[in-house]
C-alpha cells in the first residue's frame, strides 16, 4: 500500500539517493537540468518547513515533490500568470524513482499535489520546467496544466542560462 505523507528527517539520505539516480537519468536523456546541487541540496530546508512530500511503499521512497508560496520579494510574483492574482502554491523538486517510471506513480502522486494545495487554500498550482524537458512539459499537459506565456530565465553560473517555462493548473 502506497503512503503519502510529509517528508522527515531520517527520509533525506534515501530521498537523495533517489534523486541522484533521476538526476543521472535526466541529464543523459535531456543535457543538464539538475545537478548535485539542485534540487538535494533543498531537501533539508524543505522538510524543516514542511513542504516536502513523499509518496512511498514499503519504506521505499517512490516519488517526491515541494510545494510552496513565493516569498515577497520573489522576482517570480511580476511575472503575468493567466490567472492572476489569483493564490498560487509552486510546485517543484518533483521526481519518482526511476525504478517506477511509466507506472502511474507521478499521477497518483500529482493528485496528492492537487489535493494538498486545494487543502492549503490554493486557486491554482504552477510549476516551471526547464525548456529541454520535453518529458516534464509532456506530463504536465497530460495532468491538466497549461502552458503559459511565462519564460523565466535563470543564471546558474556564468556559461549557464536555464530556461524555463510556466505551467499552471487552476483549481477553483
Amino acid at each position: 500500500m502506497m503512503n503519502f505523507r510529509l517528508a522527515q528527517e531520517n527520509d533525506l539520505e534515501q530521498l537523495k539517493a533517489v534523486f541522484r539516480k533521476i538526476i543521472e537519468k535526466m541529464n543523459a536523456e535531456n543535457g543538464r537540468i539538475w545537478d548535485d546541487t539542485y534540487p538535494c541540496e533543498f531537501f533539508a530546508e524543505d522538510i524543516k518547513n514542511r513542504r516536502l512530500y513523499v509518496l512511498t511503499q514499503d519504506d521505499i521512497i517512490l516519488s517526491a515533490f515541494a510545494l510552496w508560496e513565493l516569498a515577497p520579494d520573489d522576482e517570480r510574483n511580476e511575472l503575468c500568470w493567466a490567472s492572476d492574482p489569483a493564490k498560487a502554491l509552486y510546485f517543484g523538486r518533483f521526481g519518482v524513482n526511476v525504478d517506477c517510471r511509466k507506472s502511474g506513480v507521478g499521477s497518483v502522486m500529482m493528485s496528492n499535489a492537487i489535493a494538498t494545495a486545494m487543502d492549503k487554500g490554493a486557486e491554482c498550482l504552477r510549476v516551471f520546467v526547464a525548456e529541454k524537458n520535453k518529458p516534464a512539459m509532456s506530463f504536465y499537459l497530460k495532468n491538466g496544466f497549461e502552458k503559459t506565456e511565462v519564460v523565466y530565465d535563470e543564471a546558474l553560473d556564468e556559461d549557464f542560462v536555464l530556461r524555463q517555462f510556466g505551467f499552471e493548473k487552476k483549481l477553483v
